[in-house]
């Protein structure tokens, strides 16, 4: 058993994000379940901890199968990080709702009726709840967990959803649940979603690739795919009595793209970058975490440079290269 007899049943185990919460956790001496519809242990290979973790296949739309996991696994904590993100929800509604909004809520009913085995479900609700930025230009554009919330998509819509049902199930049932708010997480192997370019910033230079990229003046939200994770197992594991909220912003290095291009080119010497400034995002990035860090104890570890040189040392590697 782990150090502190604690079990964290992670979902979406095996995806991106996933497969990082599952390495950090496990480093921190916690016994884990990956558990996902998907068992193909790839990252978690690459990442050097497939044997050290039980993989389980389940679905979380499945209300039965997510009771009968928690239960039989002995999970105290879960960590809840499937669903369908932006792209896959649009063309799929249907389907985004049965994994993100009544998934969700699977795993706050296994948190109920286990109540006296769960301790804490730490879940992933997303900066995709604010949407616009044009809807936040107070305070030089920092935006706070009590700003109203504006999401125009149908993931977004359903993470504002889950913070709801996610608030009821506290005040009504009494279950302990810590929500996180990140942006767009980057790091190796990464899967292609709507942000593709924000790594292709990296990973083209970094196998010596040109690469063109618009909006050169616009701010993003770098945050480090480690950084996410370590995010996650404070969430989980943050005592009740510090809780000021159950909501929290977090984030990793603020920094323009074309900031971002400067830190890749003084990495990779003959990277070629065209930055210009065309074209607007839609996306709110300037997330104010002070809650995060004072109630959880987050704090980013890796800059632009630590990640973006960890991330192309991994990239080479992988391409039979030399790290830099």
């Amino acid at each position: 058993m782990s150090v502190d007899n604690s079990t964290v049943l992670v979902t979406g185990g095996t995806g991106f994000i996933g497969s990082y919460v599952v390495e950090d956790l496990v480093e921190h001496g916690h016994d884990v379940v990956a558990y996902d519809l998907s068992t193909d242990p790839r990252i978690l290979e690459k990442l050097g901890v497939a044997d050290d973790v039980e993989i389980r296949r389940g679905d979380v739309s499945d209300a039965t199968d997510v009771i009968r996991a928690v239960r039989e696994t002995g999970a105290t904590h879960v960590v809840h990080l499937a669903a369908l993100l932006t792209t896959t929800a649009r063309e799929n509604p249907r389907a985004a709702q049965q994994v993100n909004i009544e998934g969700t809520n699977n795993v706050f009913e296994a948190a109920r009726i286990l109540d006296d085995q769960v301790e804490r479900v730490a879940w992933a609700s997303s900066a995709a709840v604010y949407a616009p930025p044009t809807n936040y230009t107070a305070n030089d554009g920092w935006v706070t967990e009590d700003d109203l919330v504006y999401p125009d998509t149908l993931y977004g819509a359903t993470k504002e959803y889950n913070e709801h049902q996610a608030r009821v199930y506290y005040e009504d049932h009494g279950v302990s649940h810590v929500g996180l708010r990140p942006t767009v997480a980057y790091g190796p192997y990464r899967e292609t979603g709507g942000s593709a370019f924000l790594a292709n910033i990296i990973e083209k230079p970094a196998l010596g690739e040109p690469f063109s990229v618009e909006y050169g003046d616009q701010v993003i939200d770098w945050q480090y795919v480690r950084d996410i994770a370590q995010a996650f197992r404070k969430a989980a594991f943050a005592p009740d009595a510090r809780l000021s909220r159950r909501v929290y912003n977090v984030r990793g290095t603020v920094a323009t793209i074309r900031e971002a291009a400067e830190t890749v080119e003084k990495i990779v010497p003959d990277a070629e970058i065209d930055v210009s400034d065309e074209g607007e995002l839609p996306w709110t990035q300037k997330l104010e975490m002070s809650a995060a860090k004072e109630d959880l104890n987050y704090d980013p570890e890796y800059d632009l440079e630590t990640g973006f040189s960890e991330y192309i040392d991994v990239l080479r590697r992988e391409a039979g290269l030399e790290p830099l």
